[in-house]
């Protein structure tokens, strides 16, 4: 998904404006193999039945653990949009920008204005957090938010090399079946997981659900969802 951004200032964050661009996982050469780029969204309830929303967006996939962690591009802003009346537009935000080994959140709030252009929404601060490398570090605020900003081992599993085959029609029988992920899985006959052991740049925001309203939506199993979507917004 392609989007602009118009930073309108930071405040105490001394971001002046300039425009932004973005795009999803990939798919625009400017920002492949940056922390502009969108590798997996994850949204989901930390244990079943919780008052909790989780959040998880990996940016920028394939971070070798030994290419120092990775660090986030102080020109990019990630946000998290969260419909809340069914109309596929963004009510509420929800945005992190780093400063020197900081990361900072904003919202949920209605954004300054919905689609290419907006602001960082200085005056509804969320918390910030340090940035973690080695060790992992997670914030907790008052009003019960954790936040979190760092390397992390890409979640993902996906036999790459086998969806190329299907894709190009060189694999009658499809996708192979999952392996024993205890064990080592190279054999021909199961799935391989193609980034295993690779690092992505992950930004985690766990909240109550009181702060996001009511759930609009329906997922596949007919449970209430959020309706939700992330950007990323390079400043150009």
């Amino acid at each position: 998904m392609k989007k602009s951004k118009l930073f309108m200032g930071l405040g105490a964050l001394a971001l002046v404006g300039g425009l932004l661009v973005a795009a999803d996982h990939i798919d625009a050469p400017n920002a492949m193999g940056t922390s502009a780029d969108i590798a997996d969204f994850y949204a989901f309830e930390p244990t079943e039945g919780s008052d909790n929303t989780v959040f998880a967006v990996d940016l920028q996939s394939n971070v070798l653990p030994d290419l120092a962690y990775g660090t986030f591009d102080e020109n990019v802003l990630l946000e998290i949009n969260i419909d809340t009346d069914n109309d596929l537009v963004e009510d509420l935000v929800i945005q992190a920008i780093p400063r020197d080994g900081k990361m900072y959140f904003f919202g949920p709030v209605a954004p300054s204005e919905t689609g290419l252009n907006g602001a960082i929404m200085v005056d509804v601060p969320l918390g910030s957090v340090d940035i973690s490398a080695e060790t992992a570090i997670v914030e907790t605020t008052a009003n019960g938010v954790s936040l979190f900003a760092g390397p992390r081992q890409d979640a993902f599993f996906f036999d790459f090399f086998q969806f190329n085959e299907v894709i190009g029609g060189t694999a009658p029988l499809g996708f192979k079946p999952a392996g024993d992920p205890n064990t080592t899985d190279d054999d021909d006959d199961t799935a391989v997981n193609t980034f295993d052991g690779a690092n992505t740049m992950s930004i985690v925001v766990e909240l109550p659900n009181s702060l996001l309203g009511t759930t609009t939506g329906q997922n596949a199993l007919g449970l209430e969802v959020y309706k939700t979507w992330v950007t990323t917004n390079a400043k150009q």
